[in-house]
């Protein structure tokens, strides 16, 4: 949850926006990546996770990163989360450098695993950073039960984490990330491990928040499924050093379902992916 220092790396990651912090008009770019590397320092020699990556990505978008295994997809969006530092080039988040942004919270996070704290209730997880921040509780319960209800949970408020399933959990996730009203949201692989029938189902959820919402969403995954499913731009990385080999505007309909996954026209953006995360095995230096 969001906070200055180490508290940024508390569960849900909820390092989230005010509604009326990080405003965008639909179009403005809200990230603007240029040249960006980054070379990790390691005891025996040196790592380069990226390489001169730009990109820019608008406001009400829905980008997805795709990639091989270690290719830099998680790290440029610690980047632009400042939860990593850059050796090279720079990023902009609302035209604020990653630490300001970070400071007024205008990004949601969600990370791979749900990160509840069992001890606390479904309403107690959304609540928490409302919590820390010195909201009132009834504030703070209204805005959680808000997002709750948008996430398809309400009337699961009373329940302990250990007494849903995980794609219910990795809900409430997204429900405490969504409970600051934030223009960003920022996704690492949040259904990654979940079954194929619960990813679905997610996918479909999060379609539907996003058409509600409209919310900014940076999307990492390795799923080309689900890439195309989701996204309004795939953007396709090269095996490390990352670099970005491809970004895939789709030409699928505004309104999708799982059925679109079928369309011609899904078909041949799943093969541009594919195609493009071959290039990217074999991209050299």
């Amino acid at each position: 949850m969001p906070s200055d220092g180490d508290a940024r790396l508390a569960p849900g990651g909820a390092s989230a926006a005010r509604h009326e912090v990080g405003k965008s008009v639909a179009g403005d770019v809200v990230i603007d990546i240029r040249n960006l590397s980054l070379t990790f320092q390691t005891a025996d020699t040196p790592v380069q996770a990226l390489s001169d990556i730009n990109l820019q990505v608008r406001a009400g978008e829905f980008v997805s990163l795709i990639g091989p295994s270690g290719c830099g997809k998680t790290t440029l969006m610690r980047i632009v989360a400042d939860l990593e530092q850059p050796t090279g080039g720079s990023a902009l988040v609302n035209g604020m450098t990653p630490q300001q942004a970070r400071l007024k919270r205008a990004y949601g996070y969600v990370f791979q695993a749900p990160a509840l704290y069992p001890w606390r209730n479904v309403l107690g997880n959304v609540t928490l950073p409302h919590e820390i921040f010195g909201l009132s509780k009834p504030e703070r319960e209204e805005k959680a039960r808000r997002y709750l209800e948008l996430v398809s949970l309400a009337g699961f408020e009373k329940k302990y984490p250990w007494q849903l399933s995980g794609g219910m959990q990795q809900r409430v996730s997204i429900a405490r990330a969504l409970s600051f009203d934030p223009a960003i949201l920022l996704m690492d692989e949040p259904f990654g491990a979940l079954d194929e029938i619960t990813r679905d189902r997610m996918n479909e959820e999060l379609l539907s928040i996003w058409r509600k919402t409209r919310k900014t969403v940076i999307f990492v995954t390795h799923s080309i499924d689900e890439a195309v499913l989701l996204s309004t731009r795939i953007v396709v990385m090269s095996a490390r050093p990352g670099r970005i080999v491809e970004v895939i505007d789709s030409t699928l309909p505004a309104e999708r379902n799982l059925e679109t996954r079928e369309l011609p026209a899904a078909i041949e953006l799943a093969h541009r992916v594919r195609q493009g995360l071959k290039a990217g095995h074999s991209y050299d230096d």
